[in-house]
């Protein structure tokens, strides 16, 4: 009996969803990264087969379950075009032909891509550290050494400055006492052999460049005031090295922008649009949304004092609008009823804007509110609102 092909399967590999799809002269698979995936939904509503459905998404982003995924896919119904990979804001999607990285939607038909905006000015960046901690997705590739103040066995730290530092003894003064010798380890008094011919204490102040940090201790020290000691820049105050940011991770949060102390880094957002948190019909105790935002936007907020409440409700919940990328994983993951509103109104992108992408668009341009219902297993279905 004849082999009929196309042959289906899904199956999985740590943390990756493989589907797979196997003609008779090609075999295709599109893997999800489930560690990756937040749960956004964006693939949900480019698919153009509606292969994909958003899965347990506050359950798997929190580690309640691990044999689920935020979102699943339907390997029969997928047609491998590529179109969820390319929409995918998180890079949590890769597409293989023949176990070759390819996207045929861009070959065959041409499909825009996100318009990424992320960059760091090499000119105005210090190489600090502050972009990479508050970087909620690890995109920022800090290459810069490390030194004795981070770590133990790194490199000294006068090593982090260029500079020319100039040590001078008064030799007319200096009287070879030893005690600059003792407490910096770039110096090295050095006598000459002690004998009753001279009767005198004789030698040399030898001193180490490599070593010296121009810390001014032996100046300082020093009980005949015989040491002088200056430093001079040689090159602009900034560490060594590079910072970037790998655009594979980032998801244009601007975190790193709006933090930056010298204004070096240009970030802007892929979608624009609006979300509304209504605090009064959030139950309190759950934060769910907070766990699973992927730009570290939505938190708890600080309690108040009574004094200083006069009257209002105290809310439970809040979103930093400037740090919201709209993406939706809240809305997807939000168990209770119209406590988030999300409406997206733009996505910035680069390249032919097809038929397809324009039907993509309107989708995901539809405002939506968080979950009311859950018809099939597995899958939640999103309350959809009229265009303002």
């Amino acid at each position: 009996m004849a082999t009929l092909f196309p042959k289906f399967k899904k199956t999985r590999d740590g943390m990756n969803v493989i589907c797979e799809q196997r003609l008779l002269q090609q075999v295709n698979n599109l893997v999800l990264n489930s560690e990756v995936c937040t749960g956004c939904g964006i693939c949900v509503e480019a698919c153009p087969e509606e292969a994909i459905v958003i899965g347990l998404v506050g359950a798997t982003r929190r580690g309640a379950v691990g044999y689920a995924a935020p979102v699943d896919i339907d390997e029969v119904k997928c047609s491998y075009c590529g179109v969820c990979v390319v929409m995918c804001p998180f890079n949590a999607l890769t597409l293989k032909i023949d176990g070759e990285e390819r996207l045929p939607i861009m070959e065959k038909e041409g499909f825009p891509q996100y318009d990424m905006v992320a960059d760091i000015d090499d000119e105005k960046c210090v190489r600090c550290t502050i972009c990479e901690e508050v970087c909620p997705r690890e995109a920022i590739v800090r290459d810069v050494p490390e030194y004795e103040g981070e770590k133990e066995g790194t490199k000294e730290r006068q090593e982090a400055l260029k500079s020319k530092i100039t040590f001078k003894v008064d030799d007319e003064k200096c009287t070879l006492c030893g005690i600059c010798g003792a407490v910096c380890p770039a110096i090295d008094v050095k006598h000459k052999p002690f004998t009753a011919e001279s009767g005198k204490v004789e030698g040399e102040v030898v001193w180490d460049e490599s070593r010296c940090d121009a810390c001014k201790v032996c100046v300082e020290l020093c009980p005949e005031e015989c040491i002088t000691v200056e430093r001079e820049v040689i090159e602009g105050k900034k560490l060594p090295g590079a910072v970037d940011i790998d655009q594979k991770l980032c998801c244009t949060c601007t975190w790193c922008s709006r933090n930056c102390p010298t204004e070096a880094i240009t970030v802007e957002k892929i979608f624009e649009g609006d979300i509304e948190f209504f605090p009064e019909k959030c139950p309190g105790g759950c934060s769910t949304c907070v766990e699973v935002c992927p730009a570290n936007a939505i938190y708890l907020p600080t309690p108040k004092k009574a004094s200083e409440m006069k009257g209002e409700i105290e809310p439970t919940i809040a979103v930093n609008k400037d740090y919201c990328i709209l993406c939706g994983a809240c809305v997807n993951a939000c168990p209770g009823e119209d406590i988030i509103r999300l409406h997206r109104t733009g996505i910035r992108v680069k390249g032919k804007e097809t038929d397809l992408f324009n039907k993509i668009k309107e989708k995901l341009c539809t405002p939506r509110t968080s979950k009311v219902k859950e018809e099939t297993p597995g899958s939640v279905q999103l309350k959809m609102m009229e265009k303002a």
